[in-house]
């Protein structure tokens, strides 16, 4: 296939999957919308803090659900959005939710060098309700990614949004850049540290 031709089916492909991304995007809004009560978690120092107050003067709110401190994935997607969040906090509050107690994130963010806010869900049941841990062989198993929300004029919430997160997705773009690599991702996985190699397996 020469140059031209490549350009072409290019072209076509990226059309096709712009077609494709705002088909899912509509389809992940309507999964996910629904009114949400205002969760009561923990903040800085355990402090309690309500949904409704991780707003602040936003009427729009990400929330990032992050699997905690033990994770190397959440913490490679968490260090990617630590890069941009001033450019979200502009259109929109955010705030990265794990079930980690409050000293425990606040140790590990100044570790990581995070700049964003971090709330803990550690004794509620937000995570679960918002489909992002369930329960199994009597241990809560927790799962990575994101929900949007929506606060209206009355004070009422309304979850507008979500997606999970995993390995090759959109939310992580070293992934892509790897694939351009000759033999793509190759054996890599994330780790906490690249100073030291970490034995496999210790990346979950």
């Amino acid at each position: 296939m020469d140059n031209a031709s490549i350009e072409q089916s290019l072209a076509r492909l990226d059309a096709e999957i712009s077609e494709r991304f705002s088909e899912m995007t509509a389809l992940l809004k309507q999964w996910a919308g629904a009114p949400v009560e205002d969760y009561e978690l923990l903040g800085p120092g355990g402090a309690p803090v309500r949904l409704s107050e991780l707003f602040g003067t936003k009427d729009d709110l990400i929330v990032v659900h992050n699997m905690g401190a033990s994770c190397a994935y959440c913490t490679t997607w968490a260090d990617g959005f630590n890069g941009v969040v001033k450019h979200l906090e502009d259109r929109a509050a955010f705030v990265v939710i794990s079930p980690d107690p409050p000293e425990r994130q606040a140790e590990f963010a100044a570790s990581r060098g995070w700049r964003f806010r971090m709330v803990s869900c550690a004794g509620t049941t937000f995570a679960a309700d918002m489909g992002y841990a369930q329960e199994k062989d009597g241990k809560t198993w927790y799962m990575p990614g994101y929900s949007t929300f929506r606060r209206d004029p009355d004070g009422s919430i309304r979850r507008v949004g979500r997606d999970f997160f995993g390995p090759g997705d959109r939310y992580l773009s070293i992934f892509h850049m790897f694939e351009m690599l000759e033999g793509g991702t190759g054996d890599w996985y994330a780790r906490h540290s690249y100073e030291k190699a970490e034995p496999a397996g210790t990346s979950g």
